[in-house]
């Protein structure tokens, strides 16, 4: 093979085979003055302390180099290692902290339904569990886990949290539907528990976007309503048990007859997050 010949205005490249080559050469001399440094003297031991020491001070540096190099090497694999782990063990403790949030929620779901139970013992209940609802933001109208198989009849009512939802319109063998008392179309007949004086509680989904729904035909003419009053259903309802908790009232307003009152009433039950509720297994015509 020809020698490569610089040229004006061309670099001199040494190909590669030919660099490691001469550094070898280059290498193994000095490896041979370094073992034999003490068979020469003069001159020799003179190129000695100038050259092989200060490469031999160079090959050790770059070997503690590379060590601690490896030695970093192996740590951060340890690291990542127990970084790896350490992210199994936070999922894992994600999950079970996120089922024991969901099992707390539901025990407190649950003690308010025993709680309910026990307000109002005179009756039997059965609980069941809401799996479908109408689209919303509120529990208007849903479906619930238990039908006419498990002795459930169109018109018994429905309570959750601390009082009424409201009642069931349709049943299948396995299913219920719910009509709530926030409901467009629905009617309560109502009485303030502390005067029992009656009213009509009436459901209204665009009201209920402020947390209330309406009341009217309030006879007051002691004037001994007042805000905060219980409303509870009356003993002539035709739907519904009588005593059953429906809120609590927010606001009175005298009607321009001078007869008769509304306002509004604030529901004791949540509508936004029902989950499980309570079926009244008596039916309003069979209680005397």
């Amino acid at each position: 093979m020809s020698p490569i010949i610089k040229t004006k205005g061309e670099k001199f490249t040494l190909p590669g085979k030919y660099l490691l080559f001469i550094l070898t050469i280059l290498c193994t001399g000095m490896v041979l003055l370094t073992f034999n440094t003490t068979i020469f003297s003069g001159p020799l031991n003179m190129v000695a302390g100038y050259v092989v020491v200060p490469f031999e001070e160079g090959i050790s540096s770059a070997g503690s180099y590379l060590h601690s190099r490896y030695e970093e090497l192996g740590q951060m694999r340890d690291l990542l290692a127990e970084n790896e782990n350490l992210k199994q063990q936070i999922d894992e403790l994600t999950i079970e902290n996120t089922g024991l949030q969901q099992d707390r929620y539901e025990l407190t779901n649950l003690r308010e339904l025993y709680k309910l139970d026990s307000q109002y013992d005179e009756y039997d209940k059965i609980g069941a569990r809401i799996i479908a609802r109408d689209s919303g933001n509120w529990f208007y109208s849903f479906v619930i886990n238990k039908g006419e198989e498990d002795g459930l009849k169109v018109d018994m009512n429905v309570m959750a949290g601390s009082g009424l939802v409201g009642r069931i319109v349709d049943t299948g063998p396995h299913w219920s539907k719910v009509k709530a008392i926030i409901a467009d179309d629905s009617n309560v007949s109502a009485m303030v528990l502390s005067s029992s004086d009656n009213m009509i509680v009436s459901g209204d989904l665009k009201l209920y976007a402020s947390g209330v729904i309406s009341f009217e035909q309030l006879v007051d003419s002691a004037d001994v309503v007042v805000e905060g009053d219980k409303i509870v259903t009356s003993n002539i309802s035709d739907k519904y048990l009588p005593g059953i908790l429906i809120g609590y009232i927010s606001t009175i307003n005298r009607d321009s007859n001078n007869l008769t009152k509304s306002g509004y009433i604030t529901p004791a039950v949540d509508f936004e997050h029902l989950e499980v509720v309570l079926v009244i297994l008596e039916m309003k015509q069979t209680v005397e």
